[in-house]
């Protein structure tokens, strides 16, 4: 679905912020791509989503059609009166989708249908996760890729979205890559982890990463 082989990166010629990153995405996959902040998670990210070019390297798709899950409505300012429909509606119009019962279809999905109506600046950070889940879906794709999906969220409404992440991917085939700083959620969903650090990263287990990350925590002691 998607390959990264040798991916370097760079601003302007400065030092690498990635170095030799090979990375294979499969269908099906659930991956969480964990580190501490600063290791290059985010730049492999805008990489991945093609916001920025490798300075070296290759990364290839196969994919038929990815969806981005931000944080929040980057591009709306939360005091603007606009309904969780006329939302998605407006994306039902920039995707050229006919059918606006695909609109009613992925609200219901994320168990988010009685919002229909409310305003989009009085949704909590879960309710408005799920509404930019639902959005997404509405493209029908075979890929979604989130920004950090928790932050900003209490823990009881984590604990309602993860399985519906969960859900998408392991009942509906759709391919979860997400950044993720959530150790809890990640070892618990994720078929794979890929730990960057220093601008190097690598495949690991769940419990292979649990592992590193105590021996770091704790100066490896036993």
């Amino acid at each position: 679905m998607i390959d990264l082989q040798h991916v370097y990166f760079s601003y302007e010629h400065g030092e690498y912020l990635l170095e030799d990153i090979n990375m294979t995405i499969r269908n099906g996959d659930y991956i969480s791509v964990v580190g501490e902040n600063g290791s290059g998670k985010s730049t492999l990210i805008k990489l991945i989503l093609g916001l920025l070019v490798p300075s070296r390297g290759v990364i290839s798709n196969t994919y038929r059609h990815r969806a981005y899950v931000p944080q929040r409505f980057e591009t709306l300012n939360s005091q603007f009166p606009i309904t969780v429909w006329e939302v998605l509606n407006c994306y039902r119009q920039v995707l050229r989708l006919k059918d606006k019962s695909l609109i009613r279809t992925c609200l219901e999905q994320m168990g988010v249908y009685d919002l229909k109506d409310q305003l989009i600046g009085s949704l909590s950070g879960g309710q408005c996760q799920k509404v930019l889940i639902a959005r997404a879906l509405m493209g029908h794709p075979d890929l979604l890729i989130f920004d950090e999906p928790s932050t900003g969220i209490d823990v009881r409404s984590q604990e309602e979205l993860y399985p519906f992440i969960k859900d998408l991917n392991e009942n509906q085939g759709i391919t979860v890559l997400t950044v993720e700083h959530n150790l809890k959620f990640a070892v618990r969903n994720s078929t794979k982890l890929f730990h960057v650090v220093g601008g190097h990263g690598h495949f690991c287990s769940p419990k292979a990463y649990l592992d590193e990350y105590m021996s770091v925590t704790m100066g490896g002691e036993d």
